[in-house]
């Protein structure tokens, strides 16, 4: 899937929650013509410090040099590598289906029934479904999805994580 030496990797950060430290962070990635697949921040129980989780593509080299930069922004309190321990992650995934027939309303209802998902939304010819996976799950959503309805819409936040408690992967 990914050229050699290169594999997707995660990194969470814990940064001052201020003006212009998103921008800051995606500019490093983007001066340095890194990859960056997904960047998701939010508050967290202290209200002056957010956590990015932040997915990449690279090689253990390039992501060596990544860590090391993002370590050197003073907005930046602490980097952890997600990449080799055991993290719970998950992304939301929103599919709208649109032109949707009641026999792709009911095959709709059998995919959410199948991914735990929920229909949220529902209308005369289109239908909402919310996903809460893993990035991989909603890969494979979105190309079922794809392949089954004329007319979808997809919106999906980037993933988040949190260090497992037990020994349980992504």
């Amino acid at each position: 899937m990914y050229g050699s030496g290169m594999k997707k990797r995660w990194i969470s950060l814990y940064v001052e929650n201020q003006v212009g430290v998103l921008s800051k962070i995606s500019g490093l990635f983007s001066g340095k013509s890194y990859n960056l697949d997904s960047l998701t921040v939010g508050t967290t129980e202290d209200a002056t410090i957010s956590r990015m989780t932040i997915a990449t593509v690279s090689d253990d080299e390039t992501f060596e040099q990544i860590k090391k930069q993002l370590n050197r922004l003073v907005e930046v309190i602490k980097v952890i590598d997600f990449t080799d321990i055991f993290v719970r992650m998950k992304e939301i995934l929103y599919v709208k289906v649109k032109k949707c027939s009641p026999e792709h309303k009911v095959e709709c209802f059998q995919i959410a029934e199948t991914f735990k998902a929920k229909v949220i939304d529902y209308g005369k010819e289109e239908l909402l479904l919310e996903f809460v996976q893993t990035a991989t799950k909603n890969d494979a959503v979105v190309k079922l999805m794809k392949e089954s309805f004329q007319s979808i819409e997809v919106v999906r936040g980037g993933s988040v994580g949190i260090e497992s408690i037990s020994m349980m992967e992504r």
